[in-house]
């Protein structure tokens, strides 16, 4: 076929009109209905005509096409057709695709079947849900022949790649020439409030996610590239900036919030559930750094861990701490705190602090670092690789005696009734040998705060139950925040949860607690807040309290947290390919709503939701604005849920995705679902605008 010469989009507006095209068709098959000239070929026999170049929004575009010999000439000016409804406008957009086709028909037959379509959308890289998929591939099969040729692949892949609104971000900044220089890039990223953004970093998305290679080597990009860039990680909700390690990780450990596991050993629930060295791994493999050891006394000399007088499985003590120094630093580089719970006596405890030894090594923190300064804890940067003990700590006038108070949890009062006399009597004892292990985390109660505190404890931990913090958090406000400024806290949740449910995270972070251990195994909106805190800074396990938290002079009470300083505004727009996740109602289609949960000083937590759609799980519309004023923005989390509509029954879960507000980028981004238990539910997405206001 003809084209017309190159032009690039600086000379369009003082060019002549654009000379004639001329596209050769099949004389074998008939007109397309949907005038679909370049797929026309494909209803027709013959070779591949030879690539040449065709304008197309002033770049030059590969584009391939099947014809016969003797095949009809159709003239029509490259301009015709570029209204954004009409047919030639969707393929001229989408021309790179045609290539893919060719290779994707194994068989060059010139028609598609759902196997090749799928492995079409592999060479794409779309991902795309096999139900959603199947479904538009048996809509677009008019000839119900389990092929799609012609027309029908042109249908496919307009239904499939069709996304309206953000066509209409782009039109907005391209113009009436369709393509995006660098300069009008620039200007969406400055609009989207990206910092600092500059030429070279949207000419820099424009070689990364262009898939024409004309238009990537003239720096000009398309609708597809467009779309993929806000598709990928750079154009999701988290600032990708928030994806690697950047906070300052040279401060005291009472100065993060330290991702932290309860019953770690534990597959499911704490009556009856297996104990694995497993878990100990898959916590590891979420960013956990602090996970708990509960010791008893084992047969053979060996200690064992278990939830004490239940029906739980037993593992080796010194197995754990195997899969401790084998996969602790797999995720993270940064220090593991383990948590003993001990249950045993002397002559078992002077194994295990052995086995500390023995195993772990020079990994093992056995006594202060030379640089420490006495009147602070080190920090993650000093510890990197290092792991220490949670521990009771015997007197130094006393270490001969080895007699001293239980470093188990403060239990509850029903717990401890169940306790049996032996084992009390061998809990308030402490070997020497695993007391020196407790270097920078000497288990301490904590009875009560006074007003002015005494001068810091650095190394002094305490444990409390989840009753107990929110009771500090409660009465004592302030005070609590000021001790959680100096030292470390662990909050666990109370022994009555015998299903190992969990309790809401947030309360404690308000308060500064830095160990809120959670049961890992159990999934749960509390869960989704825990992963969502622990989601950036490279999920490290490791994340910088606000400076209200920090700072031993705090007057921050998160119960009176002050006026409102910021409004969130997020407008719900669309939604893509979600699942259909109750088995039970194999042939419902989805009715989706999403609701917007504020998690963060009490003042502050809020839960909004939209309409729901009524048959529309593949791309539903909303549209609509919520709106949310926040006193204490930086201790937010922002929890995005999509749930399926029921008038009769509670909603079904569809998916959920939680970020810290300050992590949260402005402008529009898509935002990629999880399924429960944290997996991807890829190619599930919200697509939403964020504006965030300080005042």
């Amino acid at each position: 076929f003809v084209c017309g010469r190159f032009r690039t989009k600086q000379a369009l507006s003082d060019s002549p009109p654009f000379p004639a095209l001329v596209i050769h068709q099949s004389p074998f098959s008939p007109p397309s209905p949907t005038m679909g000239l370049a797929s026309e070929g494909w209803r027709g026999q013959g070779r591949w005509l030879q690539l040449q170049s065709l304008v197309v929004r002033g770049i030059g575009v590969p584009l391939p096409l099947r014809g016969g010999r003797g095949g009809a000439g159709l003239v029509l000016p490259v301009g015709w057709g570029r209204c954004p409804g009409s047919c030639w406008y969707f393929l001229s957009t989408h021309t790179w695709i045609h290539s893919y086709l060719h290779r994707a028909d194994s068989n060059q037959d010139s028609k598609m079947s759902f196997k090749e379509i799928k492995s079409l959308l592999r060479m794409v890289n779309v991902d795309m849900n096999d139900m959603y998929a199947y479904r538009l591939f048996k809509e677009c099969d008019h000839s119900n022949n389990e092929r799609l040729e012609g027309a029908e692949t042109e249908e496919f892949l307009r239904r499939l790649l069709k996304r309206p609104e953000l066509e209409e971000i782009f039109h907005r900044y391209s113009g009436e020439d369709r393509v995006l220089s660098a300069p009008e890039l620039l200007e969406f990223l400055e609009d989207q409030g990206e910092d600092g953004a500059t030429l070279a970093r949207a000419q820099q998305l424009i070689h990364t996610y262009e898939l024409n290679e004309t238009a990537k080597q003239h720096e000009l990009m398309t609708l597809d590239g467009f779309m993929m860039y806000l598709l990928s990680p750079e154009g999701a909700a988290l600032d990708p900036a928030h994806t690697c390690v950047f906070q300052d990780m040279d401060q005291p450990l009472s100065h993060y919030f330290i991702s932290s596991s309860h019953n770690t050993y534990l597959t499911d629930s704490q009556i009856g559930g297996p104990s694995s060295t497993e878990a100990y791994v898959r916590a590891f493999a979420q960013g956990c750094r602090c996970v708990e050891l509960d010791c008893w006394e084992g047969p053979g000399g060996e200690p064992v861990i278990y939830h004490g007088h239940t029906l739980t499985s037993k593992i080796l003590f010194r197995d754990v701490v195997q899969a401790v120094r084998d996969h602790a630093f797999t995720l993270s580089p940064y220090p593991v705190i383990l948590s003993l719970e001990n249950h045993c006596g002397l002559e078992q405890q002077a194994v295990m602090a052995r086995h500390l030894r023995a195993i772990l090594g020079d990994v093992l923190v056995t006594q202060a670092l030379d640089c420490q300064n006495p009147e602070e804890l080190p920090s993650p940067e000093q510890l990197k690789g290092r792991v220490l003990v949670k521990g009771k700590k015997l007197p130094a006038a006393r270490s001969e005696d080895g007699r001293i108070l239980s470093d188990q949890e403060e239990e509850d009062e029903e717990e401890e009734e169940a306790e049996a006399t032996e084992q009390r009597r061998r809990a308030k004892q402490i070997s020497p040998e695993l007391s020196a292990l407790a270097v920078y985390c000497c288990a301490t109660r904590l009875r009560t705060l006074r007003p002015n505190p005494v001068p810091p404890q650095p190394c002094q931990v305490s444990s409390l139950s989840e009753r107990k913090a929110k009771k500090l958090i409660r009465e004592a406000g302030n005070s609590f925040v000021r001790h959680n400024t100096r030292q470390l806290t662990r909050v666990y949740p109370l022994g009555l949860r015998m299903n190992s449910a969990n309790y809401s995270p947030q309360e404690m972070w308000n308060s500064g607690c830095q160990l809120v251990a959670l049961n890992f195994q159990t999934p749960g909106y509390e869960m989704d807040l825990n992963a969502g805190r622990f989601l950036i800074n490279g999920q490290c396990g490791y994340i910088l309290k606000p400076a209200c938290l920090r700072q031993p002079d705090t007057t921050f009470d998160p119960e009176c947290p002050g006026p409102p300083r910021t409004t969130l505004t997020i407008q719900v727009l669309t939604a893509q390919q979600l699942p259909k996740l109750n088995t039970e109602k194999p042939n419902s289609i989805v009715d989706p709503l999403v609701r917007v949960e504020i998690h963060g000083v009490p003042a502050d937590c809020a839960r909004k939701e939209t309409n729901y759609v009524l048959n529309n799980g593949f791309n539903p519309r909303w549209g609509q604005t919520l709106q949310f004023q926040l006193r204490a923005p930086e201790l937010v989390l922002v929890r995005f849920v999509v749930e399926d509509y029921d008038t009769t029954s509670p909603n079904d879960f569809v998916g959920q995705f939680t970020l810290p507000l300050n992590s949260l980028k402005q402008g529009d981004s898509h935002i990629h679902l999880l399924s429960k238990d944290g997996a991807s539910l890829s190619p599930a997405t919200l697509f939403v605008h964020i504006r965030i206001q300080r005042f």
